[in-house]
């Protein structure tokens, strides 16, 4: 006889409840773990199993069982915190959700965030107390992260031609993920370098003395990793239609190219184009306007800024240059390629949530 598990008490939602509960999910300001109860009591609510509740929110069966039977027990309050040993509470319920709405929808007059401090003089709390609701709910107002959403009309159909490209590339092809790295700078210290010690880092004078400035154009070969570069004082069409033909001369006759690269003039010149014309083997897939996290090579150009420019020391553009050309050919020895996973389909869908965060996104 197979196992049917340990029968599940049944839960049975008021009219009542069910708005509570479904107001807590919409509203923006709501904490993510109390939103995420609340989800999985209307999901058991509807006759579902533990087991497929926990699949569908992205938890775990056992806390799927704990909120269920907590909420048959005391109803809504189960869902809070349950008293523990030690002393009694001082900061009550409703203190505790003053201090995360007040974080989340408002800011200081006299700066742009709250701090622990600011915020435990704003309410009468202690600063501890502030930070320990803070590390409870995930909330981190001195921290801010950057993005940008793309206005290209097209956006949808680049997405899904470029990522196609990685992972499904056409046969008797390769492609490469183009673009240019400009105004490079030769610098070198005012000052010597102080070398590492046991107990002190590596120290560099901030200030620095410029020696002139290269562009590095590189294609990285989206199979191997293996990149084709070319340096160039001026960054301008004539030095991008000499990078396409030293592509062409380095890519086996035969082989299509197809060239994934940004909406920069200089790659849709008029001189570029009869160019193209005349070699029809290129073919030319344009990223989003402000994406270009979907081409590869800002991968690489970050390796290389980590790695060789950033800290490096050149009382000439030659010197950098040959650094540069000494730096790709290492690299070419033993090529590492980035490996694409997500699907166009997962980049629209996560970018549709990410907008439905956002007030007035248009979307």
């Amino acid at each position: 006889m197979a196992r049917t598990g340990r029968p599940k008490a049944e839960l049975i939602l008021t009219d009542e409840e069910r708005a509570a509960l479904e107001g807590w999910v919409r509203r923006r300001s709501t904490p993510q773990a109390w939103a995420l109860r609340c989800r999985i009591i209307l999901a058991c609510a509807e006759g579902a199993t533990n087991k497929d509740v926990a699949a569908r929110l992205g938890t775990t069966a056992h806390a799927v069982g704990r909120w269920r039977a907590r909420f048959v027990l005391y109803r809504i309050a189960g869902l809070g915190d349950m008293p523990r040993s030690g002393g009694p509470r001082s900061v009550s319920d409703e203190q505790v959700a003053a201090v995360v709405t007040k974080t989340l929808e408002t800011a200081p007059r006299n700066a742009t965030h709250w701090s622990t401090r600011s915020m435990a003089k704003e309410m009468g709390l202690s600063q501890s107390t502030v930070s320990r609701i803070w590390r409870a709910f995930g909330l981190q107002p001195h921290r801010s992260e950057t993005f940008k959403l793309s206005t290209d009309p097209y956006f949808v159909d680049k997405v899904h031609d470029v990522v196609g490209l990685y992972l499904d590339p056409p046969e008797r092809a390769l492609v490469f993920c183009v673009d240019e790295k400009s105004q490079i700078q030769a610098l070198d210290r005012s000052q010597p370098v102080l070398p590492m010690m046991p107990g002190v880092p590596q120290r560099l004078t901030h200030d620095y003395v410029r020696a002139g400035t290269t562009t590095l154009f590189a294609a990285l070969e989206v199979a191997t990793g293996k990149v084709i570069g070319s340096l160039h004082r001026r960054h301008r069409a004539e030095e991008f239609n000499k990078f396409l033909v030293k592509l062409d001369k380095e890519v086996p006759a035969g082989l299509d190219i197809h060239l994934v690269l940004d909406n920069y003039a200089t790659h849709k010149t008029p001189a570029i184009k009869k160019w193209l014309l005349a070699h029809p083997r290129f073919h030319l897939h344009f990223t989003p306007t402000g994406a270009s996290w979907l081409n590869l090579v800002e991968r690489w150009f970050a390796e290389l800024t980590n790695k060789q420019i950033r800290r490096g020391v050149h009382r000439s553009v030659q010197a950098l240059e040959r650094d540069i050309r000494d730096w790709i050919a290492r690299w070419n020895t033993n090529p590492r390629p980035y490996v694409w996973t997500k699907t166009a389909d997962e980049i629209l869908e996560r970018l549709a949530a990410y907008l439905n965060r956002i007030p007035d996104s248009g979307d």
